[in-house]
């Protein structure tokens, strides 16, 4: 179950949802630390596991959230923690898409936008070192920081770099 505190959950992943810019990837680390270390409602393997499950699955990547929930609580704990990641961040980007689409040339609208790349990439390199951390040894990090460079230098489509990953761990090198 969701443990002595569902309304504390609740707030927490509503404002996770806030936080989520660039994807909900980018707050793994935070809600590793709720739901693992702090709540105790996964293990280190059974949020690993949520977040690859999700990964494969096609689909967007915030599908790991309902699985950490159907883990957590079963259906109503996936319905739980899905509604209150996408609710709050999805009425605040409406909002924020049609109020910037009529102030697009606003020096602060303007600075906002090139501001907010480079903390996108500060988050996504946190939530590879939480990934790549829970595994052993350093070939896990090794590759997550190959893939991060292919990415970034030769914009190689993120599947290649998936099924590249695939096959490594397939064949054993990771």
């Amino acid at each position: 179950m969701l443990g002595a505190h569902p309304l504390g959950l609740l707030a927490q992943l509503c404002l996770l949802s806030f936080l989520a810019v660039g994807g909900v990837i980018t707050v793994v680390p935070e809600l590793h630390r709720v739901l693992v270390t702090d709540m105790g409602l996964l293990t280190d393997p059974q949020f690993a596991a949520s977040i690859a499950i999700a990964q494969a699955s096609p689909g967007p990547n915030v599908l790991f959230v309902a699985v950490m929930g159907f883990q957590a609580a079963g259906i109503p704990g996936a319905l739980l923690f899905f509604g209150a990641i996408l609710l709050p961040s999805t009425t605040l980007a409406f909002a924020a898409a049609r109020w910037g689409r009529t102030r697009y040339d606003w020096l602060p609208v303007r600075a906002f936008r090139v501001g907010m790349a480079p903390i996108v990439i500060g988050l996504m390199l946190a939530t590879g070192w939480v990934l790549a951390a829970q595994m052993p040894g350093w070939r896990p990090a090794v590759a997550a920081a190959i893939a991060a460079l292919l990415a970034w230098r030769l914009r190689l489509h993120t599947l290649i770099l998936i099924l590249s990953g695939a096959l490594a761990g397939a064949l054993g090198w990771l």
